[in-house]
């Protein structure tokens, strides 16, 4: 009962912050940029959103690909639509609590292919630690490429407040020594602690998801994950270039202006569910450094997250209802 409250108050907190973003940026605005984002909408042509649409659909099917090699190198074998099936809904879980569906898309998993949660979660934690790498590889190459255009903006939002930041070597250092008490301490009384059957369900856990987590290191063909790894990436940069064709305010931007965009709104993404409210803003803030007016950048936003999200919600649900039919079948 306690779980399922918390995990109702997290929702409510994560939608109102983002719902609070939505709300705060249509107050700053008059009638007249509300009626020229609208506008926007309207006069955008649709034909390159659903490209775009398209292009997003065909990263989450590489990424399903990419997953499924972590999952046969730990012996687990699933079938190609099940592990498609699997990350849109986790996608779709995301949206309610962020991280949720890292572990929902495991739980698909099991029923549908008896895969262990611990060891599919493990890969999963392998995936995104490959993700972090790939985002600040993209981070890096963005600050390069546009670092002439971004150089004023890093100035003014970055240098000038690092003087306000608390200090993060401290906080960090905390934690590492606290991760190091943690696991030395686990590595040296588990064998005693291993009589307790609580605790030997805790370590079984611990085993499989570290085994999980050494999946990267059996892959058969390390050569197509870095292809499916680099693939995605590329298809998220061509999916926010191609939105920018949709409106002729944004028509000519240069792609390295997606690489910008990428990076701005993958911080929406993290701060609320799916990015609602807060992606959008950030989007347009991206490309206001190209000179785009608040009014077709915010419409730009709107049009790739709605896009992003039309995608997830669809598939999400068509799936989540075949795993159910698919469960029953099994059970009975």
């Amino acid at each position: 009962m306690k779980a399922k409250i918390g995990s109702v108050l997290k929702f409510v907190i994560f939608l109102g912050v983002g719902l609070f973003f939505v709300y705060w940026f249509l107050l700053k605005l008059d009638d007249d940029s509300k009626a020229a984002i609208w506008q926007s909408f309207l006069s955008a042509n649709y034909f390159w959103v659903a490209v775009a649409m398209l292009v997003s659909i065909l990263s989450h099917v590489l990424r399903a690909l990419r997953w499924n090699m972590l999952l046969q190198s730990t012996g687990y074998h699933v079938k190609t639509s099940h592990s498609f099936g699997a990350v849109m809904v986790g996608y779709l879980a995301n949206l309610a609590v962020p991280r949720l569906g890292e572990v929902m898309r495991c739980g698909v998993l099991r029923d549908s292919d008896t895969v262990p949660v611990q060891k599919s979660l493990g890969t999963v934690v392998m995936e995104r630690t490959v993700d972090i790498l790939a985002f600040g590889i993209t981070l890096l190459i963005g600050l390069a490429l546009a670092f002439s255009t971004l150089k004023d903006w890093l100035y003014d939002q970055l240098v000038t407040k690092v003087s306000s930041l608390p200090n993060m070597w401290t906080l960090l250092a905390i934690a590492v020594a606290a991760a190091i008490v943690v696991i030395g301490g686990y590595l040296m009384f588990y064998k005693k602690l291993l009589k307790y059957k609580w605790f030997e369900k805790i370590h079984r856990i611990i085993v499989g998801f570290f085994d999980g987590l050494k999946s990267i290191i059996r892959l058969k063909r390390p050569w197509l994950f870095v292809f499916y790894s680099v693939a995605i990436y590329v298809l998220y940069l061509l999916g926010g270039y191609i939105i920018f064709l949709a409106l002729p305010e944004t028509a000519g931007l240069p792609f390295v202006a997606a690489l910008v965009l990428y990076i701005f709104g993958t911080v929406g993404m993290m701060v609320t569910p799916g990015g609602i409210g807060l992606y959008p803003v950030l989007v347009w803030q991206a490309i206001a450094i190209y000179g785009v007016g608040q009014e077709a950048g915010l419409a730009s936003g709107w049009l790739l997250w709605s896009s992003q999200q039309v995608v997830v919600l669809i598939l999400g649900f068509a799936y989540l209802i075949k795993f159910s039919i698919l469960k029953k079948q099994t059970a009975q």
